[in-house]
């Protein structure tokens, strides 16, 4: 209170005595973003390592990844064509949109049994009755040479962590940025290094989808039991054993969790990477946002749900079935016998290509049985505007008046060496020293780099509708998590938020309230209310139910066991959902910038398209920074209030 009061009082005496507290002195502003571009012209045009240059190395990378990517479009979507461009003349078909189905039911049926089968082949089959096939093939096939990669190099990542301290102290600082820098501030040196096309989307969705499986990796090698390793000393493991044959199967079950992760944030990335080249689903629901079109763009947006609802289910299927003990122990010397699904799945390609040839229906969907919503969306949204207009528009125009505007001017009005220093105090108070450093240090670098006011303006639209989605979300995890049935509709409800490409979010409310503050307000809080939901019902329902009859036993009503016992025991799961809340924001502010925020996502989108890497990368830099301030001050203020309730 004492901090809050001097800093109230500097702001309100300063301004005359010492402007430059007010607005960050021009003169000596630090030129980082000059310096960054500078320093990746000179990558492009003269770094050498002698006998070729640092661009060689980067198309040869690019031309590397190509190789994979090319087959498995041409498996799944293209055929292998012979020529290029306009002129490639198709030598081979791709593989029957019914052999693909029918291959994606045998791996559900071996990894989790007929109703994974059924799940999986079903939203397959949705992306061929809905006329979203072709799109979502080129999107499989990034995902498929996408994830493997980022499995294999973020295991490699993880176990070089583990191993080698030192190793941790250098990447986890990289691992934070990479997860908080927004994805469009590395397009655009994605794109001068690696060229045009899909084998940059790739790369960039290996630096987006790395960082959580080495995060995994580390944790799960750390949680080994150490009778494990002690037996693998024992019985004489090198190194290189200790690691690959015992560590690494012990940890297994953890390590699939991060596949998982993988292939999740893959699929996140798909609409980002198609500005670069990805093609797919992702482009299709960027061209519908171009033209307005919702009812195309939700389609799209609903294809890539299927996608990552049978991908999440195979993948959790796996990780199941990779960690538990085989139980087979059938001996036989016939191949067909030992491996009956991959005999099947050889069986099911030949016999499927074989008929596509006299029947044309097998090899790609018949447009004449395709079935599209898309007109109806489109007529819904268009029937509210013409029915509902005047409503809309007062309730912008109040929300603007009274809520956003004044907060808007509030923050920045603000000092920014008070905020700074306020800052700084709230991590000494929370964390020491360190934590009042590291957060007063990245203001301070939002301030000499010349971002103070574009940050202030994403501060107040992140908070806003953080503030928003918390008072909408954490009563619905109140009311959902003490009733079974309920959370289970809740659960597939923001299952299905998380998982639509975020500029689904952005067309209806666009249509609705045309662009603007308010509209970024309304698409980032229907983005960002799953995980305040999620982390506050798994905050109650982890509540001891002894705890909970003690209570009804002492008598207290029901708003007294949910006050007092229920919600200060579950306060900092709350907490992380707020935070949670306040992640799932800023990545959302990025995206709006589309609709004219004029704030720190603007820049970074501006940038992109001028391809300007230094003034990108220092406005992401800056968001991250903003990202990594509320992180470790909300993370520790969740353990403070753990200390206080007694849990820890």
């Amino acid at each position: 209170m004492v901090a809050i009061a001097l800093f109230a009082a500097f702001w309100l005496t300063a301004e005359t005595l010492t402007p430059a507290a007010f607005e960050y002195p021009k003169a000596v502003v630090v030129p980082l973003a000059s310096w960054i571009s500078a320093a990746m012209k000179w990558l492009i045009d003269e770094a050498t390592f002698g006998l070729f240059s640092f661009t060689d190395l980067t198309r040869f990378i690019s031309a590397v990844l190509d190789v994979p990517y090319t087959l498995v479009l041409s498996l799944l979507s293209t055929g292998f064509l012979e020529g290029s461009g306009s002129s490639a003349v198709q030598i081979v078909p791709p593989l029957p949109w019914v052999a693909v189905i029918g291959l994606v039911m045998l791996l559900g049926h071996w990894l989790g049994g007929a109703r994974l089968a059924l799940l999986a082949g079903g939203c397959f089959l949705f992306l061929a009755i809905f006329g979203q096939w072709t799109s979502a093939m080129v999107t499989l096939a990034s995902i498929l040479v996408a994830a493997p990669l980022g499995v294999v190099f973020g295991l490699l990542f993880g176990i070089a962590a583990w191993r080698w301290r030192w190793v941790e102290r250098v990447i986890m600082p990289v691992l934070d940025l990479m997860q908080t820098i927004p994805v469009f501030a590395y397009l655009v040196p994605v794109l001068f290094l690696f060229g045009f096309g899909p084998t940059a989307a790739v790369i960039a969705t290996l630096i987006f989808a790395t960082p959580p499986m080495t995060r995994i990796a580390i944790l799960a090698l750390r949680a080994v039991p150490s009778e494990i390793i002690d037996l693998g000393n024992m019985v004489g493991c090198t190194e290189r054993q200790m690691t690959w044959r015992v560590m690494v199967p012990a940890a297994r079950e953890s390590l699939m969790v991060g596949m998982n992760q993988v292939i999740m944030l893959s699929l996140n990335m798909v609409i980002i990477a198609s500005m670069i080249g990805a093609g797919g689903l992702g482009f299709d629901v960027l061209a519908a946002l171009r033209r307005l079109d919702f009812g195309a763009g939700l389609e799209a947006g609903f294809a890539i749900v299927a996608l990552a609802i049978a991908m999440d289910r195979l993948s959790q299927a796996a990780a199941e079935k990779m960690s538990a003990p085989s139980s087979e122990t059938m001996q036989t010397s016939s191949p067909f016998r030992r491996h009956p699904y991959l005999a099947g799945a050889v069986v099911l390609i030949v016999a499927t290509t074989v008929l596509s040839f006299a029947i044309p229906g097998i090899r790609s969907y018949p447009e004449a049985l395709e079935i599209s919503t898309g007109t109806f969306w489109s007529e819904v949204v268009a029937w509210i505007n013409i029915n509902y207009f005047d409503t809309l528009e007062a309730v912008k125009n109040a929300m603007l008046l009274n809520v956003l505007i004044p907060f808007k001017r509030f923050l920045g009005d603000l000092p920014w060496l008070g905020v700074t220093l306020l800052i700084s105090f709230a991590g000494y108070r929370l964390g020491g020293w360190r934590l009042a450093a590291l957060t007063g240090g990245l203001a301070l670098f939002v301030a000499v780099t010349g971002q103070w006011e574009k940050a202030m303006i994403t501060v107040y639209l992140c908070g806003v509708s953080a503030v928003l989605a918390a008072l909408i979300g954490i009563p619905i995890g109140i009311v959902s998590a003490t009733r079974d049935r309920l959370w289970s509709w809740v659960q597939v409800a923001i299952d299905t938020l998380q998982t639509l490409p975020s500029f689904v979010y952005l067309m209806p409310a666009v249509m609705l309230f045309r662009v603007g503050d308010f509209t970024a307000m309304i698409a980032v809080v229907a983005f960002a209310v799953a995980p305040s939901i999620r982390y506050t019902a798994l905050g109650i329902r982890k509540v001891d139910p002894k705890l909970i009859e003690a209570g009804r036993a002492m008598g207290c009503t029901e708003w007294q066991i949910l006050t007092r016992i229920r919600l200060k025991l579950a306060l900092p799961e709350i907490m992380l959902g707020l935070n949670q809340t306040i992640m799932f924001a800023l990545a959302m502010l990025v995206i709006t910038a589309l609709v004219g925020t004029r704030d720190l996502g603007q820049e970074v989108y501006i940038a992109l398209t001028k391809a300007d890497t230094g003034r990108g990368l220092v406005a992401g830099l800056s968001i991250a920074a903003i990202a990594i301030i509320a992180d470790r001050l909300i993370s520790s203020g969740a353990v403070h209030a753990r200390r206080r309730l007694g849990l820890e």
